[in-house]
């Protein structure tokens, strides 16, 4: 009797481990399918930086570059767009920018043109569930990702408590009338304490369903003519790897922990099998570039480029107080940093200001730069900000 269920234990261990492999394999094989990851020939890239919820700011510079009309459709031809990351979190209209990037990559491509959002870390941040556990959240950005059924159940609730008669009007904007902002943080703070709250579950399902299976089909690290550009940048270690290589990889640890932050379940990579996601010098976490002693580390970011076929690189991810087109450049022109605090809480804290990097058959130029400026910040509170 004991050996008949030991037996039947060991059957139904290997069942699960079959099972386990296969579900492995499927999802290596839905994510390993080569993307387009990199581009000859192309005439005219417009680089943008950290957009951070500033959905007006965005529309200001796509308009002052070209790419867009008042109607906000692509007038951009056979551009290639690249918003290098970070469109989520601080700013409150995250979602209105996403879906104005998902429009103008369709647009973009029937014109022969190309929009290229990149995978940031706010963007994993999101996918994956540990935003709650940060500072940048902001309480509009979860209502407008919660699904519409569950927000209006809400509106209804919030009216009842408030001894109002329910609204007919519905949708995003009608969810949040001023009288209503005060629930609206109750439920947020309460959201941020606990784990297992239903809009906390709402929210990580219906963004996942959408928008974080379409940031994950995204990628990292791009390279178009002799240019590299990446949210961070691309280390010594990754440096030599195929960028199609990191890019895969990448898509198959996030689409592993986007379907595990949506579904409730545990992720089927274990922590030590990830090589990219969350690490410190991954595409979309690295800030190397930042601290190295120019004169020091020369040799290794001549090496970094040899590596990838490159000339050039284009990050952001960390803003930096640029009034000229000399401030974006580090290592005589071989490293372009494109976050100049575009979004609003930077603009007003941080000398922050509106930028596009146009790069015209070769030539950089500079778009913006010329807002009003600010009064800056502490080092210590510039570096929570950074973060």
């Amino acid at each position: 009797m004991k050996n008949d269920v030991i037996k039947l234990m060991m059957r139904k261990t290997k069942a699960i481990l079959l099972l386990a492999v296969l579900a492995f394999a499927s999802l290596a094989n839905l994510c390993s399918a080569d993307t387009q990851c990199e581009w000859t020939g192309i005439e005219k890239i417009v680089a943008v930086g950290d957009i951070h919820g500033d959905y007006q700011a965005f529309v200001e510079i796509l308009k002052g570059t070209g790419l867009i009309d008042k109607k906000l459709h692509w007038t951009g031809g056979k551009t290639h767009l690249v918003q290098i990351g970070d469109v989520l979190d601080r700013g409150d209209y995250a979602k209105e920018i996403l879906d104005l990037l998902m429009q103008l990559e369709k647009e973009a491509e029937e014109a022969g043109g190309m929009v290229h959002m990149l995978i940031g870390n706010h963007e994993e941040l999101n996918v994956t569930g540990l935003i709650f556990n940060r500072e940048e959240f902001t309480t509009r950005q979860l209502v407008s990702f919660l699904p519409d059924g569950y927000r209006e159940k809400q509106v209804k609730r919030f009216r009842k408590i408030l001894g109002d008669n329910p609204t007919t009007e519905t949708g995003l904007y009608a969810s949040l009338d001023s009288d209503l902002i005060p629930y609206w943080e109750n439920m947020f703070n309460e959201v941020k304490a606990s784990r297992r709250h239903p809009a906390r579950r709402e929210y990580l399902y219906n963004f996942n369903k959408k928008y974080g299976k379409w940031i994950v089909k995204q990628n990292a690290v791009i390279k178009i003519n002799n240019i590299v550009f990446a949210h961070g940048g691309v280390s010594e270690r990754l440096s030599k790897w195929e960028l199609k290589r990191i890019n895969n990889r990448l898509r198959l640890e996030l689409e592993d922990l986007r379907r595990a932050a949506m579904n409730q379940t545990r992720p089927k990579i274990q922590d030590y099998q990830r090589q990219i996601v969350y690490a410190p010098d991954g595409p979309y976490w690295y800030r190397g570039f930042y601290l190295m002693d120019e004169d020091e580390n020369k040799d290794t970011v001549d090496t970094i480029l040899k590596n990838l076929g490159a000339e050039y690189m284009v990050i952001a991810h960390t803003p930096q107080v640029i009034k000229s087109k000399e401030d974006m450049q580090l290592f005589q022109g071989r490293i372009w940093i494109i976050d100049t605090g575009i979004s609003k809480i930077y603009r007003e804290h941080l000398q922050g200001r509106l930028s596009a990097l146009i790069i015209n058959k070769g030539e950089f130029d500079v778009w913006g730069l010329d807002n009003e400026k600010k009064e800056s910040l502490s080092h210590n509170d510039s570096y929570i900000l950074f973060l």
